[in-house]
């Protein structure tokens, strides 16, 4: 590891922290940060949902009370998300790097229009609910809710970039109208699906510690300044900072995987 490797790694995962304490889109940064540092692509990717395991613990935390509200439905989004992130880990494990590259632009278009489109996303949830009665008849706790749950489960512990979107989308459909509940359980479930992948990939030897350890460190410290600057700043530009590196990082890993 040289010293401007270690920098890139660290200066990514500051900006994530500092963009998921913001508006979201903290993946963007990091992971790409760490392919340029030259770690291959499953083990990039395995490493950079360590170093932001931390950050989803600690917001679960801090909605605990909220979440908890839930009961039963809470402890069944915590096992699906369980066995999703599990499932989602173990299937990056299978990939090889060559395949994964193949990958990784799809991945982040993915990510990318959800992020882009998530206002749209909200309303469309919203229509849903109203027009084809999905709240009636597949209230919280419904085989609905936790199927979709399961398949964001799947595609956390794989990739994890756009998860929360998809998070509030499922638990939304399932009739949790609340800000702040809405947020509590969507941080509950990213914490569980994040800690089952990241111990699936440290078991799995998959981690570039010394990269880890120091994208660790600069996320937490990320986080912790992007939330006095999110006091000041518009939320709105910055989301669309992260639309433009997201759109960009696409078109640039379509070209290098043309």
């Amino acid at each position: 590891m040289t010293l401007f490797e270690a920098a890139v790694v660290g200066a990514g995962a500051f900006l994530a922290g500092g963009m998921n304490a913001i508006a979201g889109g903290g993946t963007f940064f990091s992971f790409p940060a760490m392919l340029m540092a030259g770690i291959p692509p499953v083990t990039a990717n395995a490493s950079n949902s360590v170093a932001l395991w931390p950050a989803s613990v600690s917001s679960a935390w801090a909605y605990r009370r909220e979440a908890l509200r839930h009961g039963r439905w809470a402890a069944l989004l915590g096992v699906v998300s369980l066995v999703g992130g599990l499932c989602g880990g173990l299937l990056l494990l299978a990939t090889s790097n060559a395949a994964f590259s193949k990958l990784i632009p799809w991945l982040l278009l993915v990510a990318t229009m959800l992020f882009t489109f998530s206002a749209q996303v909200s309303r469309a949830v919203v229509w849903a609910k109203g027009h084809m009665g999905l709240q009636s008849r597949d209230g919280p706790g419904g085989v609905g809710g936790v199927i979709f749950q399961t398949c964001v489960g799947i595609y956390g512990g794989f990739f994890g970039a756009g998860m929360g979107i998809l998070t509030l989308a499922a638990l939304s459909i399932q009739g949790i109208e609340d800000a702040q509940e809405l947020n509590a359980l969507k941080c509950f479930t990213s914490a569980i699906n994040y800690s089952i992948a990241a111990v699936t990939f440290i078991i799995a030897g998959a981690i570039d510690w010394p990269f880890t350890l120091i994208a660790m460190v600069t996320a937490g410290i990320g986080g912790y300044v992007g939330a006095h600057v999110a006091k000041r700043l518009p939320g709105q530009w910055l989301k669309r900072i992260v639309i433009a590196v997201g759109f960009t990082l696409t078109v640039v890993y379509f070209v290098k995987s043309a």
